[in-house]
């Protein structure tokens, strides 16, 4: 079980942080020469040697030296202040090849149905009354929990059941709780999939989804623009 609370999200684009110290989790989006000190802290360099290092390259390219020294200074400080140069994770691999959507008209069994609005419940009831990083951990208890790896198409079963009950909620529901709920209901059903959180640069946003060995599950062509870079992973581990 994890026990780090800083996680990355790690792109050409820049580096996406989620601080999991927070009630719901807090993103903080660096750019590109931002997420360059924030590398270079984090793999080991003194912060002092890695701003001289920017300022050294930036000006090197017509950048005022200064000008490059002060704001990598004060983005190193505020960056130490927030506690945001822990040692995060190294990002996950985005393993999955395949992109693959929602379909709340496909036929589900009458477990699975069950399990998706069940699913949904504890979900919500999880994010309303404990802190993220309490609902993580409850996750991976969950994936001890006997079971094997959902196919695709079990997964994209609990995602179109979790779908349907959300249209039942009379609250809003986005793409945490969907996601967790698929998970839940993933596991209510004998499967397991892997739930994960990440982030994207272009357009700038973090999402969460659910994902099996080959593709991520539960998406919507209409609203989801791929790729995402995982921060965090709960995976099955039983």
């Amino acid at each position: 079980m994890t026990t780090a609370r800083v996680f990355a999200a790690d792109t050409e684009d820049g580096v996406a942080l989620m601080d999991l110290r927070t009630a719901r989790g807090a993103w903080r989006f660096l750019d590109p020469v931002g997420a360059g000190l924030w590398r270079r802290v984090v793999s080991g360099t003194p912060r002092e040697q890695a701003v001289e290092e920017l300022v050294a390259y930036w000006s090197q390219r017509g950048a005022d030296p200064d000008q490059v020294r002060a704001d990598m200074e004060a983005l190193a400080d505020q960056l130490h202040a927030d506690g945001l140069f822990a040692a995060a994770p190294h990002p996950p691999a985005n393993r999955a090849s395949g992109v693959r959507y929602v379909d709340v008209g496909t036929r589900l069994r009458p477990g699975v149905r069950v399990a998706g609005h069940m699913g949904l419940g504890v979900a919500l009831l999880l994010l309303r009354c404990l802190p993220v990083r309490l609902v993580v951990r409850t996750a991976q208890a969950v994936g001890r929990l006997p079971g094997r790896a959902a196919s695709p198409e079990e997964a994209d079963a609990v995602c179109a059941a979790v779908r349907r009950a959300v249209g039942w909620w009379p609250g809003r529901a986005a793409c945490l709780e969907e996601s967790l709920a698929a998970y839940l209901a993933a596991a209510l059903t004998g499967c397991h999939v892997t739930w994960v959180l990440g982030a994207r640069f272009v357009p700038q946003g973090a999402h969460a989804w659910i994902a099996t060995a080959g593709a991520v599950h539960g998406q919507e062509p209409v609203d989801r623009v791929w790729p995402y870079r995982a921060a965090l992973t709960v995976e099955p581990s039983n």
